[in-house]
């Protein structure tokens, strides 16, 4: 099946009519679409069909017991309204590399599997890879157990409704030792290929990154009726501390933004009790990123003081610098300039991936694909079908240099 076909039958699950954009979160009905199609996939291809204990899929190619195995895929679910390559990308080209190097009479000597993460978003438990996490004993059962969505809804309550069994879930060292290479391809998440004119880049390390919760809280009370100068009002103290994300992001060249918020009593007119602001920040390097977010905790502190509104701020995930395998990333560079000579581009990323979180257990790289508006988690992202076919030639190249030795 080519790159074309499969993408346009992916295509239409969970998008929303509405927005345009995808709404495929985790354990459900179509997150659950999403896994049929990959299943069909795998079976379509006479490759061998599991899914993990933490319901991530796996289709092998090859005995997964070798050991030494070379991995290739990315994740199925989505942001909200987010865009259908973040992730479907990396996975579809999978697929479609396979078939490359098949028709190309490849001969393997390694193990080779796909794989689509579970979770990998957080858009619905708040936690981004949670598949992955799992996998590499980076998420205890306890923690994972506690995720709660929106609704009130437990991941374990969620597994089970989906078919899963959650008390399964854990550390899976053993199927990590099966793995001697992981390399995911993405779309990329901003311009730089694009500033370039390269259809396809290799990733060089995943900024430092993590998101923190502000909780400002203030005194519920009638809109129309209170004085101003009586009103402890949280929403005040919130708004300037978006303003002072902006700058201290500004100031040290990294990124910081509040895109989600919770309002109590959420009435319009009605004075806030409660605000909660959720803080995703990232930059290129550690101290950097220290640097902004006690910045913006410095000003949200300030500011809720001034208002005489209450603040707990709380880390609710991190994760550290991520420098992908120096080897692995230079054989990749290696295998994609043989044949042209030319120095493939090392891009540095702000997003976080599962390849990043398999980076502390396993060798792991990635492969990016040019996105001309380096729009990401939006209908608008886009990759043109041209350079998405470049993509599975360049992954074909790497999984062929990296298995058919």
């Amino acid at each position: 099946m080519s790159f074309h076909s499969m993408w346009t039958e992916l295509l239409p699950v969970g998008r929303s009519s509405a927005s345009g954009g995808y709404r495929r979160f985790a354990w459900t009905a179509a997150d659950a679409e999403c896994r049929a199609w990959f299943e069909d996939q795998a079976r379509a291809r006479g490759l061998a069909y599991e899914v993990d204990r933490n319901g991530n899929q796996w289709a092998w190619l090859g005995d997964p017991a070798a050991g030494d195995a070379v991995v290739t895929g990315s994740h199925l679910d989505s942001v909200p309204d987010g865009g259908a390559f973040d992730g479907p990308l990396g996975v579809v080209s999978a697929f479609a590399a396979l078939d490359e190097l098949r028709d190309r009479g490849a001969r393997f000597t390694r193990p080779l599997a796909v794989v689509n993460f579970g979770d990998e978003e957080g858009a619905r438990f708040g936690l981004a890879c949670v598949g992955s996490r799992l996998t590499a004993g980076q998420l205890t059962v306890e923690q994972a157990h506690e995720l709660t969505d929106g609704d009130g809804v437990t991941l374990p309550r969620a597994m089970e409704a989906a078919g899963y069994d959650p008390e399964a879930i854990g550390p899976d060292p053993e199927r990590l030792a099966r793995i001697g290479a992981f390399v995911e391809l993405h779309v990329e998440q901003g311009r730089a290929l694009d500033l370039t004119g390269d259809a396809v880049g290799v990733a060089g390390a995943i900024w430092p990154h993590g998101r923190w919760r502000f909780d400002f809280r203030g005194e519920a009370n009638h809109a129309g009726t209170t004085r101003l100068v009586d009103r402890h009002d949280p929403m005040l103290s919130y708004a300037e501390t978006v303003l002072a994300a902006r700058r201290e992001a500004a100031h040290t060249g990294a990124v910081a933004t509040f895109g989600k918020i919770a309002v109590e009593p959420n009435g319009v007119n009605a004075i806030p009790s409660l605000v909660r602001g959720w803080l995703d920040s990232r930059a290129a390097d550690q101290d950097t990123l220290d640097t902004v977010v006690g910045g913006i905790e410095k000003a949200a502190r300030e500011y809720a003081e001034s208002h005489g509104v209450a603040l707990d701020v709380v880390r609710e995930s991190f994760t550290p610098v991520v420098e992908f395998d120096h080897a692995l990333r230079d054989e990749l560079a290696r295998i994609l300039g043989r044949e042209t000579e030319l120095k493939v581009p090392v891009l540095g990323t702000g997003a976080g991936h599962d390849a990043g979180i398999l980076s502390a257990s396993i060798p792991t790289a990635m492969l990016f694909v040019r996105n001309p508006t380096g729009v990401s988690h939006s209908p608008a992202e886009f990759a043109a079908e041209d350079d998405c076919v470049a993509g599975v030639r360049a992954l074909a190249d790497v999984l062929e240099g990296l298995a058919c030795r």
